[in-house]
């Protein structure tokens, strides 16, 4: 069955963007779109889509409250939303995530992270923009431990796991290592399930927690 949609941005051709990546796809296609807040909650309450992008800054309630009304903690029957947005700053993350977003995402991540990130909701997982990711992670004073002996991984899977840690995505530590992009995939699939690690979110702080990642030189 194919995931349907809805598209919340308020600038018309960022909107014709997404709707065109996500009909590209064979698995998912866009329901609606809205170019404000209020018609986003409309349209979300009224097709019951199984995604919801929101962009942040709409006329109009904003993404960030669009998030906490349709995913939020006190939503008996939360919707996935992913919030998309041209704007990184920490309080915004941290917003969205609290009022239920399952992901976060930057604009200029490009289109296959766009994709990544509708699947990873439908599966139950959160997808985060590694950018995002690293400054994060970076912001943790005494990270927790190491759930798991460091020498579960092989090699190379450590050595994709510091990659994650730094930010990149599948296409750029496939570059990095001279592998395809599927066999990144392959191996970050592989670190998550040794790891017990749901996302890659996960597996960066586990390389940071371990000591994989040189704080000097991969800053």
């Amino acid at each position: 069955m194919s995931t349907r949609v809805l598209v919340a941005d308020d600038q018309e051709a960022i909107r014709g963007a997404f709707r065109m990546v996500i009909d590209a796809q064979p698995d998912m296609h866009v329901v609606a779109e809205a170019a404000d807040g209020d018609q986003a909650l409309r349209l979300a309450r009224e097709l019951r889509p199984d995604v919801v992008l929101a962009d942040i800054r709409m006329p109009g309630i904003d993404g960030l409250e669009l998030t906490r009304r349709l995913a939020g903690p006190a939503n008996p029957d939360p919707l996935r939303v992913v919030v998309v947005t041209t704007f990184d700053l920490d309080t915004y993350v941290h917003a969205a995530l609290a009022g239920g977003a399952c992901g976060f995402l930057l604009k200029r991540s490009g289109p296959t992270l766009l994709v990544e990130a509708v699947r990873a909701a439908m599966a139950g997982d959160t997808l985060i923009s590694p950018q995002v990711t690293v400054r994060l992670l970076r912001h943790l004073r005494n990270p927790a431990p190491a759930p798991v002996a460091d020498d579960v991984l092989t090699d190379r899977e450590r050595e994709v796991a510091r990659l994650v840690a730094r930010g990149l995505s599948n296409a750029e530590i496939a570059a990095e290592l001279f592998i395809s992009a599927g066999t990144a995939k392959n191996h970050l699939a592989n670190i998550q399930q040794k790891l017990g690690a749901r996302n890659r979110v996960a597996v960066a702080g586990w390389a940071w927690a371990s000591g994989l990642v040189d704080t000097a030189g991969d800053a």
